[in-house]
């Protein structure tokens, strides 16, 4: 060997890097640390799918109100989405849009927040070691947080109804609810504590058709997209599963959903589920159950789109807020 050729401590010494004047301190690329934290093991607030539901709630609104009026216009008159649009506000004002706002957000903080909230328990309850679930998993799941929800949000929802119909009673049959917690009220005083649970057998129904049709098929569609390769966990697949998921839920939970209206809106000796079907289809014709379908998914379609997008940046910003140090309780 030469003996000019560098020793190995020597060479180590020259392929090391150098140090300069510079101050390099260690940094953390948290976009990187956000996307790659498995999300399956996160235990989020279990009020996030409320939360995320009310905010949604106030943009759809109107739709849904459009909607209630057509589901529970009886006979063979059709009137269209939009021309019902234009009577509400010839005759109510533009605000009319909005009769029963208040009802409808705290339906969302009871119904949604409880069908979400169960339906990521029990699938962590379900999963083990983190693993995939199974479709029949997943849709189990999304029935018992149905099931939950259609109960906890049942007298919400019978006020929501309410409100939104009762423009187009005739004077006398008004009811007149002031607000969501007035109406409540006079439920248990005018009804007794059965009024807050009419309707509560279609309304479960409703809500498990619901929460398996709009969020067990959200999180299908969005694992099915994900594993295609061409898609990204971004807000375009967020925005592309909850738009397939919104014209599936529609269309499975309108029947359910025109028969829970009727009941709700009956008077004080409602008819059963069942007579009920067999009135709408016998007097109306079997398409009666799809009634308000075009304003069920112009209201469920944004609402289900607006949920799972701001659902996913509720949770995205909690994991960010946990790496940055700053804690919140999932409890």
């Amino acid at each position: 060997m030469s003996q000019n050729a560098p020793s190995s401590s020597v060479a180590s010494e020259v392929l090391a890097p150098q140090p300069t004047s510079k101050i390099y301190k260690q940094t953390i690329n948290t976009t990187y640390d956000v996307e790659k934290t498995p999300k399956k093991k996160v235990i989020y607030p279990f009020w996030l799918g409320g939360a995320a539901a009310m905010t949604a709630a106030t943009v759809s609104h109107p739709f849904d109100l459009i909607k209630v009026r057509l589901q529970t216009s009886k006979g063979a008159a059709k009137a269209s989405a939009l021309q019902t649009a234009i009577n509400i506000i010839r005759t109510e004002s533009f605000f009319g849009l909005y009769r029963g706002l208040s009802a409808s957000l705290l339906r969302q903080a009871t119904y949604s927040t409880m069908r979400f909230g169960t339906y990521e328990k029990v699938k962590l309850l379900l999963a083990k070691d983190g693993q995939e679930l199974s479709f029949t998993k997943m849709v189990f799941a999304g029935a018992v947080g149905g099931a939950v929800g259609g109960v906890s949000g049942n007298s919400a929802d019978i006020v929501m109804v309410r409100m939104q119909n009762d423009a187009k009673l005739e004077p006398h049959l008004r009811r007149n609810y002031r607000h969501a917690f007035d109406g409540l009220i006079r439920i248990g005083k005018e009804e007794g504590i059965n009024g807050f649970f009419r309707g509560v057998g279609p309304n479960v129904n409703r809500a498990i058709l619901m929460n398996v049709s709009q969020v067990t098929t959200y999180d299908v569609f969005k694992l099915s997209l994900l594993k295609t390769g061409y898609f990204k966990d971004n807000i375009w697949t967020h925005f592309s599963a909850s738009l397939l998921s919104g014209l599936v839920a529609t269309t499975i939970c309108s029947p359910a959903d025109v028969i829970k209206t009727r009941i709700m809106n009956s008077g004080s000796k409602p008819k059963s589920a069942f007579s009920i079907l067999l009135t709408i289809i016998q007097q109306e014709g079997p398409f009666a159950l799809f009634k308000g379908w075009v304003p069920a998914f112009a209201r469920l379609g944004p609402h289900t789109i607006i949920t799972f997008i701001v659902l996913e940046k509720m949770k995205e910003l909690y994991i960010r807020k946990e790496i940055f140090g700053i804690k919140f309780s999932s409890q």
